[in-house]
């Protein structure tokens, strides 16, 4: 069996060809050919995100907003993540919205972003929101990278610099420039991926862990490891064949040991552990519905327009269902596949604030594989075509990334 080719299509009915072989033992680390082609890539993804950082910041002074940078470093989500950092779990917020008392807990947010952001603080002399922007951002940097791997390993240069530009100019990748913990949750999922598809399993479970513990939807990474190993496993057994079998099991043990052992602290901690944590998501409007919230939620908008940022969040959310289906006519990779479609099944059948939405579909990078391919094809054929694509894109994004922060004053 041979590996994966510059641009060849993967085959998930034969997951030999979507998982290239593995080199047992030696150490996890992008040589120098694998850097080849990510300095172009990692410096176009750090000047469209430092130029919509600017753009922010200059927005906000125009509009009189003091303190312009706590727009990018102390807002919504990250004031509950810099209260655990400084004091640990225990806060409870309660009042009254529209005459129904409220309860609300810091346990529904994930502790490794605040560790982090705890570490960064004890070592540089910077505060809360100093010290969070920089585990975001230096996350962001990684995950781009980790990025660039994935689409260098599948189609090659080319398509890896328009992946990494793409996700750089989501309409809500001003995100990834605040105090949040999508960068960080997409960093780990971008190498645990990258493990997958390069043999390394016990690297893909543990990195899978982790991102069990960044956010509640990492659990989608520990799924498509998981079921890439069961898959390899079914496939190689009882042959046992080129992977060791127990790095396999390992990859299986580790991935979900994250997100597990939160799930059920919480649950200990509340005296229910099997339905803690999930009770304390529910305190924030937060189940798995089947979609039925997000239906109804949509049928008040297209009868009671509530605010602007409505509109564009439902056309993302088809766009992004879209982008699947053109991920599965490409036959992606299985954990490619896998882990989109577990973050899309969170977000279209969970409850809870919609605007939100779009910015759970970050970390879902894959789906941007079909469209990078496109233009790359594009500019192939007509480069100044591409180029006005992604300059439009990019236009768009980063006044829209402005609009969000500084004038829509909506939680994100």
């Amino acid at each position: 069996m041979t590996e994966f080719r510059t641009l060849a299509r993967p085959d998930v009915s034969d997951v030999g060809r979507v998982l290239p072989p593995p080199r047992p033992g030696g150490r996890f680390r992008p040589g120098a050919g694998r850097f080849a082609g990510a300095p172009a890539a990692l410096g176009l993804f750090v000047a469209v995100r430092l130029t919509g950082a600017l753009l922010v910041l200059a927005a906000a002074r125009a509009a009189g907003r003091p303190h312009p940078l706590a727009l990018l470093g102390r807002s919504w989500d990250s004031l509950w993540y810099f209260g655990i950092a400084a004091h640990g779990y225990g806060y409870v917020r309660t009042g009254h919205h529209h005459g129904e008392l409220f309860v609300r807990s810091d346990l529904a947010f994930f502790p490794l972003y605040p560790a982090l952001v705890r570490g960064v603080a004890a070592v540089l002399p910077v505060g809360w929101g100093a010290a969070g922007l920089l585990v975001s951002w230096a996350s962001a940097v990684v995950a781009a990278y980790g990025i660039h791997l994935v689409g260098r390993r599948l189609y090659g240069d080319a398509v890896a610099t328009v992946l990494v530009l793409l996700w750089a100019v989501l309409p809500h990748s001003v995100v990834l420039s605040m105090a949040y913990t999508e960068p960080l949750l997409t960093a780990l999922a971008a190498w645990s991926l990258y493990a997958v598809l390069s043999g390394r399993w016990v690297w893909a479970g543990a990195l899978a862990a982790g991102a069990g513990l960044a956010r509640p939807n990492g659990f989608a990474v520990a799924a498509a490891v998981m079921a890439a190993a069961g898959w390899e496993i079914r496939q190689r057994w009882p042959a046992r064949t080129r992977t060791p079998v127990h790095r396999l099991w390992t990859a299986i043990v580790l991935a979900p040991l994250g997100w597990c052992g939160y799930v059920l602290w919480v649950g200990h901690r509340e005296g229910d552990l099997l339905g803690g944590y999930f009770r304390v998501q529910e305190q924030w409007g937060s189940r798995f519905d089947l979609g039925r919230g997000s239906l109804g939620f949509v049928r008040h908008f297209m009868v009671h327009a509530t605010r602007s940022v409505h509109p564009l969040t439902v056309v993302i959310v088809v766009l992004a269902l879209l982008l699947f289906a053109l991920l599965l006519a490409d036959r992606a990779p299985l954990p490619l596949v896998v882990y989109c479609g577990v973050l899309l099944l969170v977000v279209v059948g969970g409850s809870g604030y919609f605007a939100s939405k779009p910015r759970f579909l970050l970390p879902a990078f894959p789906l941007l594989i079909p469209p990078a391919r496109a233009l790359v094809r594009t500019a192939r054929a007509r480069p100044w075509h591409a180029v006005l694509v992604v300059g439009a894109l990019a236009g768009l994004s980063l006044v829209y990334g402005a609009y969000l922060v500084v004038f829509a004053r909506a939680a994100l």
